[in-house]
This record gives C-alpha cells, structure tokens and sequence, in this order.
C-alpha cells in the first residue's frame, strides 16, 4: 500500500473513531454531517465500499433509531477500507442491512 493510501486509510479511521467515541453526544445532524464528508472523501480516492457504507450511515443518521443504525454502519467500516472490488461494497452493506432488520 503506498504512503499516500495508507494515510488516507489512517485519516479515514482516525475520523471513525472520533464519530464511534463521541456517538452518543453527536446529534443526528451532526453525525449525518460527518459521514457526508468521510463519504466525499472515501468518493474522490475511489472507496467504493466506504463511499458506499458512509452515504448509508449519513442517510440512517437521519432516521428514529439512528443510534443503532450508526453503531451497525461503524461496525463494517474496517470491512469498507479495506474492500476493493463493486461486490465487496455489496457484501458490506448486505452485512449491515441483515443487522438492522
């Protein structure tokens, strides 16, 4: 993995964990707020699967129940990083479907 990729990768879980530390005294603006731009970043460096995951977490956030939803989502983050292909981006998000219903 270059530097570059890695760095990305370490950005992207250091603003994760912020929002997993700090969930419960989020609002869901905020946490919506938070994934829309991890989304954006994960977007532009070609992260389908943590695109994919964050624009789903960012959507939930503003949902009843967002807690949970947030919590399932942050869950599968590490599976997002490091998926590389469209049917891993599937498989991470069936993943957190099957835990919300």
């Amino acid at each position: 993995m270059s530097d570059s990729v890695a760095d990305l990768h370490y950005e992207l879980q250091r603003r994760l964990h912020d929002i997993r530390a700090r969930a419960e005294a989020l609002s869901p603006l905020d946490i919506h707020a938070r994934m829309d731009a991890i989304r954006g970043t994960a977007d532009r460096a070609g992260l389908h699967a943590m695109e994919g995951l964050a624009h789903l977490s960012s959507q939930l956030a503003l949902l009843p129940g967002c807690r949970v939803a947030t919590h399932a989502c942050l869950d599968h983050a590490a599976e997002a990083l490091a998926a590389r292909s469209a049917s891993e981006r599937e498989a991470v998000l069936a993943a957190v479907a099957a835990r919300l219903h």
